[in-house]
């Protein structure tokens, strides 16, 4: 992929673009958008902590810590992390009490390296390891107390269907938080973040994971991705109830809860 692939997206005639979707500022086939970002993940897996702290200067630590903190880890309640990848929600969620936990993702690759993880740090014990499609949950109904999700939704093909799941695997009183890049509240802040975005951090992927392509990907995914106010009504019309939503960092990331009721 050239910076020229980034500026002149393929086009499409009018009559297949309900057949399409964003991958980062491209617009692709719907069926494809999977395995393109199952190579964005399989490519930076070994380095993606690394990077995790080289990209938010390990301001996503405290993202993480706030995050788990608002989904109210107790031993009677059942966590199922979605794109759990590499295990910093679970490991955090089990660490501070929370109950019995499944650490999820679609890609393989991410979840070897949580699973080796979990192993040094002796949680594996505790974890149900699972390789699960978040659009398509094989779960039953009615059988989670909390549906956690960091950075991870916007990588999704149809985000409806995600927190459709979401809702179907809840049980009544059960919650959902969400984690995600958002829209910039502080409108000083924007051209920084940009700077940071588009300039620096595909050159930081290259530097650390040899890889500046997928970098540009995940930048470009954060500003394809539904705002605070949108997103908060894709939650309501999953049927989640009390949604809200916090903003960090001025609005860098957001916390979107919604309940099952």
């Amino acid at each position: 992929m050239t910076d020229s692939d980034h500026l002149n997206p393929p086009s499409h005639s009018a009559s297949s673009q309900e057949e399409m979707t964003d991958f980062g500022f491209r617009n692709v086939p719907r069926e494809e958008k999977k395995p393109l970002v199952r190579h964005v993940f399989e490519s930076v897996a070994g380095k993606y902590d690394i990077m995790n702290d080289a990209m938010s200067l390990g301001i996503h630590r405290i993202w993480k810590r706030i995050f788990i903190t608002e989904l109210g880890p107790a031993p009677n309640l059942k966590l199922l992390d979605l794109a759990g990848g590499t295990g910093d929600i679970t490991f955090g969620w089990l660490k501070r009490g929370g109950g019995s936990a499944i650490l999820s993702d679609i890609n393989a690759a991410m979840l070897e390296v949580g699973r080796e993880r979990a192993i040094k740090e002796g949680l594996i014990n505790r974890i149900d390891v699972r390789e699960v499609d978040a659009e398509s949950l094989p779960f039953p109904n009615a059988s989670m107390d909390r549906v956690s999700m960091a950075f991870g939704l916007r990588n999704c093909t149809d985000k409806n269907a995600v927190l459709r799941e979401v809702r179907r695997v809840l049980k009544p009183g059960g919650r959902f938080c969400c984690l995600e890049f958002s829209k910039v509240a502080v409108a000083a802040l924007s051209p920084v973040y940009d700077l940071w975005s588009f300039q620096i951090l595909p050159r930081m992927g290259r530097m650390i994971a040899g890889d500046s392509e997928s970098y540009q990907y995940l930048a470009e995914s954060i500003r394809m991705f539904p705002d605070q106010e949108t997103l908060a009504g894709m939650m309501r019309e999953a049927g989640l109830e009390h949604v809200s939503y916090k903003n960090l960092s001025g609005g860098i990331v957001a916390i979107h809860s919604g309940w099952r009721l």
